[in-house]
């Protein structure tokens, strides 16, 4: 274990600092020093070296000084005598509020007796992610570090805290874009959870990459010939292996023969402007046969996380199956760090965070953190049913997402296995309460037919349909649908 400085820190930043986040961070690495003076980790080492380390994982994914200086300090109101008053006093009250946002989401239970404890506090961050989600960023970066040194913790202990990481907060970083964090919060999770396949993926990943290490050095270098000669710029290309869970899932597609996985070797190509992706595509291909059908644009069509690059699968060197992977520099940022990628936040301006997030055209585009607000919404409508919370949680934000377009070519985040009413209900309530029909790439499709991703829906609606149909809630999967038919057919129960 390194003993972290205040240069490591600063050091990590992703862009150069000004001397008022410099300022900030500083004065919240001394307080956190003179906090935890004393107490120990269970590792052995200084505690302090935990907050640390979360506040240089805030600094390598981007986050600004306040956010830094809130995780420096997360743990003082709940661990020491220092209380959120002094926090505040010190160093005003966006720190403060966003160290009383960490505190407050509380130690997550998800099994045993401490299941209600579990569903509040899953309450708590629902709310936290919606009223400012750097709370949430803090409390990711709390939970990677806590999860590289879980190997000090008791076994049930480790198996909890793994099993809470891959079911709560994997998904969360999946969902606010942060693939990077994601990948190292599952693999970690993985080798608690499942040593056995653990040990077994690690070792035929070593042994199959080693194997085509050799290809991908070369690929690498004939690509850097033929866009040399195109007068493409490379901003950077490399060679990666796949993570170990994600390489564990895909296994279990395929039989365990780990032949058929065509990503395992990929290169990177990370260029300057988006029409360099496409011209750079017909230099691979070019260059290299492609694999029928595993040619993906996720730049016209990004993912449900905003995720946006060309993945190709092609024959490489010697014949040799390779991935291809290519975006711009602003994508490749997007794909590894999410939402805290978008962290154009100026902390000198005197402006409501939220403000700046949701409205401001240089933040987050409203769209991608659209799911953090129903779900605030539908959980306040579900109110106290816990057994629904839950089932409605897993199905609107643990599952996989699909994106299907309206006919005007909006796009609409709907969960795997989604319908037309849910289709409707998401677009607004009036007209799932009045559909009649729906056509998918213009063909009538039953109510309860199941959209698959980049489909066009077309909801058909009737003046004549005055009310929901109470079978509908027997197929629809969203919260918000249910939530919509449940209060039409109540209202119109009342009015009787």
């Amino acid at each position: 274990m390194d003993n972290i400085t205040l240069e490591d820190i600063i050091g990590s930043l992703r862009n150069p600092p000004s001397e008022g986040r410099k300022r900030v961070i500083t004065e919240a690495y001394y307080f956190a020093i003179e906090a935890h003076k004393g107490q120990k980790r269970r590792s052995g080492e200084d505690y302090v070296q935990h907050p640390f380390a979360v506040a240089r994982i805030l600094a390598e994914i981007g986050m600004g000084g306040k956010t830094i200086a809130a995780g420096l300090m997360h743990d003082i109101p709940e661990d020491t005598q220092i209380t959120l008053t002094d926090i505040e006093k010190k160093f005003g009250s966006e720190i403060a509020a966003m160290v009383d946002g960490v505190t407050k989401l509380g130690k997550i239970r998800l099994r045993g007796s401490h299941e209600e404890y579990f569903l509040e506090n899953l309450r708590k961050m629902i709310l936290a992610m919606a009223s400012d989600i750097r709370v949430v960023i803090i409390k990711l970066a709390d939970r990677l570090h806590n999860m590289r040194t879980l190997e000090f913790n008791p076994q049930d202990k480790q198996l909890r805290i793994a099993r809470e990481t891959m079911e709560v907060f994997a998904p969360i970083a999946n969902r606010l874009g942060m693939g990077e964090m994601k990948s190292q919060l599952q693999d970690l999770s993985f080798k608690y959870l499942d040593p056995e396949n653990y040990t077994l993926v690690q070792e035929m990943e070593e042994k199959h990459y080693k194997e085509k290490e050799k290809y991908v050095i070369q690929a690498i270098s004939e690509i850097e010939i033929e866009m040399k000669k195109e007068g493409v710029t490379i901003v950077e290309i490399n060679g990666r292996a796949k993570s170990l869970y994600s390489l564990f899932l895909k296994l279990q597609k395929h039989d365990m023969d780990i032949t058929r996985v065509y990503d395992l070797a990929a290169i990177r190509i990370i260029v300057q402007e988006v029409a360099d992706c496409y011209e750079t595509l017909g230099i691979v291909h070019k260059k290299y046969r492609p694999m029928i059908g595993r040619i993906k644009d996720y730049i016209s069509l990004p993912k449900p996380n905003g995720y946006q690059s060309i993945h190709t699968t092609v024959f490489g060197p010697d014949g040799k199956i390779i991935e291809v992977q290519i975006r711009t520099q602003k994508m490749h940022s997007e794909a590894e760090f999410g939402i805290a990628a978008h962290w154009i936040y100026s902390e000198k301006k005197k402006k409501n965070w939220k403000d700046f997030l949701f409205k401001t055209k240089k933040g987050v585009p409203e769209k991608e953190i659209e799911w953090v607000k129903q779900l605030r919404e539908w959980q306040n409508e579900i109110g106290r049913d816990d057994e629904e919370f839950m089932q409605s949680l897993h199905i609107d934000f643990f599952k996989n997402h699909i994106f299907a377009f309206t006919p005007q070519g909006d796009i609409i985040d709907l969960p795997e296995d989604a319908t037309p009413i849910d289709f409707a209900y998401a677009i607004h309530g009036e007209i799932g309460n009045h559909a009649v029909g729906a056509k998918i790439d213009r063909k009538m499709v039953p109510l309860d037919h199941h959209i698959k991703n980049g489909e066009v829906v077309e909801i058909l609606t009737s003046k004549e349909r005055k009310s929901p149909n109470a079978d509908w809630l027997k197929f629809v999967k969203t919260s918000v649908a249910k939530s919509h038919i449940r209060r039409e057919l109540k209202r119109i129960e009342v009015l009787k």
